[in-house]
This record gives structure tokens, sequence and C-alpha cells, in this order.
């Protein structure tokens, strides 16, 4: 059972990553894409790096260690941010969270595919609900004269680098916590970042960003990048599997609903539609089932 303080923080954790979806589509009206990441990725990372390192936790990874920081860096953070950012540019914020939230579909999937792990019902309704809700989504883009179907592999790109990233750390081995391996990922990630950002697209001028613009950055690095992260390290090692299920699937729903105050996107009926089919494949995946629940019970 959740505590009160438990509730408000993944309450807190939901609306956060939800509302990050509209808040980036809002920085991409007036900072292209790669330096967008990059910025907010090296600059959280970095406050990050300071706060965890004050609360006493071994920072420096050994030899061994930086090579599978770097290996596991590629595709749970340049993959995944990477791939998302360039996805929310192309579509609805909305509907990019929507299809970035299939990533625990992908996660089974692969875990079958590459890793000797059992498939069951359930994961194939996951499947065939999440095909349906890419279909939908599909579907919208390709009746629209101004749809850009190619958000779609972007984010289906995402979602699948996630995945992968999410079964390569299950397996490595370290001595760091989980929350400094990831501070290490996103300081190379956004140290990676840079250059291609440099090298690839015209250089920003911040003196003629806006208000909202200024914001949305502070968002991404505060809160993205930061407080975000540290409510969901505090809450992991405590949250039952299906309370951690309802939370993400509750921010593509989140993401949507913001995103018509932010950013001013008027969500259609697919992609509700597609909301109920990606929740219901996430159920699918990541709720306990009967027999799990009964022997957990006992």
């Amino acid at each position: 059972m959740l505590s009160r303080r438990q509730l408000w923080a993944l309450v807190g954790l939901t609306l956060m990553w939800g509302v990050n979806w509209p808040m980036m589509k809002l920085s991409l009206q007036e900072l292209t894409p790669l330096y967008f990441r990059a910025s907010t990725m090296l600059l959280g990372a970095a406050w990050l790096f300071v706060y965890v390192q004050r609360r006493g936790e071994r920072m420096w990874p050994t030899r061994a260690e930086w090579v599978t920081i770097a290996w596991l860096g590629l595709p749970n953070v340049l993959g995944w941010h990477t791939f998302s950012i360039f996805g929310v540019q192309e579509l609805a914020s909305g509907r990019a969270a929507i299809v970035g939230f299939t990533m625990p579909i992908f996660t089974v999937l692969l875990g079958a595919a590459f890793f000797g792990e059992r498939t069951t019902p359930r994961v194939r309704l996951a499947v065939v609900s999440a095909g349906i809700a890419i279909a939908l989504l599909l579907w919208h883009e390709l009746s629209s004269l101004s749809g850009r179907p190619v958000g779609i592999a972007w984010m289906l790109g995402a979602a699948v680098s996630w995945g992968l990233g999410t079964l390569m750390f299950r397996r490595a081995r370290f001595q760091l916590s989980p929350m400094v391996v990831t501070v290490w990922m996103l300081l190379l990630g956004g140290l990676v970042l840079w250059p291609l950002a440099i090298a690839l697209e015209p250089l920003p001028h911040p003196e003629a960003f806006s208000l909202p613009m200024w914001l949305a950055l502070a968002y991404g690095v505060l809160i993205n990048y930061g407080v975000a992260q540290l409510i969901w390290f505090g809450l992991a090692r405590h949250l039952p599997p299906a309370t951690s299920a309802m939370s993400v699937m509750a921010i593509p729903l989140v993401g949507t609903l913001s995103a018509t105050f932010i950013v001013g996107e008027i969500p259609h009926w697919q992609d509700w539609l597609a909301i109920v089919f990606v929740m219901v494949a996430i159920a699918s995946v990541l709720l306990p089932s009967r027999a799990a629940r009964a022997a957990s019970a006992q």
C-alpha cells in the first residue's frame, strides 16, 4: 500500500513526464532538436551530478564500468532521446507520446526474440493492441495533407531503443547505484550530442528567445532531467508493479490533454482511441497476473 507521500510523488511524476511532451514541442518552435536535447540533457545531468554527489554516493566508475555505461548509453540515452525529439518535431506532441509509450511492449518482444524470455497470451494481446494504436495514428497522418508519417517511424525507433536499453540495463552488473549510472549516461549523451548539433544544425540565437521558450528550457533542465529523475529513483525501490504500470499508462494521456493548453494541439478521435489501445497494451505486459498476485499474497 502506498503512503500518502508516495501517492503524491507518483501523481507529480506522472504530471511532470506527461507535460514534458508539449513542453518539448514548445521549445522546438524556436530551437532545433539537437541543440535542444544537447542543452537540456547536459545541464540537467550536471546539476543532478552535484546533487547525487552531495548525498555521498560513489560517483566515479571503474574502467570496466566506463565501457558498460557507454554501451548502455547508446540505446537508453542517444537512441531514445534523439529519436524521440525528432519524432516530436514531426508529430503533434500528444501523438508522439502515445507512440513513444509503446516501449514496454517492445521490451517484452525484444526479450522474447533475443533473450529467451517467454511470451504469453497477454503479450500477444499487447502486440495486437499496440499495433491497432499505431495503425490509428498512421491512418490520421496519411489522411492529412500535412501528415508526417515519418514522425511515427522516429517514435517507433525511440520505443525500440528504450526497450532494448531496458533489457541491457537489467543484465548489467554495477557497483554504482542505478542513479549514478543514469547520470553518467546523460552526461556522456549530452557530450556526444553537442558536436552533432554544431555540425548539423545552424547556431541558435538565445538573445531572440521568448519567455515561453526560456521557461520550456528551464522545465527540461530542472524538471524532466532533474526533479522527475530524483522522484522516480526514490519511488522505484518501493513501487508495486501495478502502480508503476498505471503511472506509465497515464503519461500519454497527460501529454495529450496538456498539449491542448500549452501548444494548442486539438486531439482527434484517432488519438483518443489510440490512447485506449496503448493503455490496454501496457496493462497487458506490466500489470501482474492473477497467479502472480496470488503468489505474492502467500
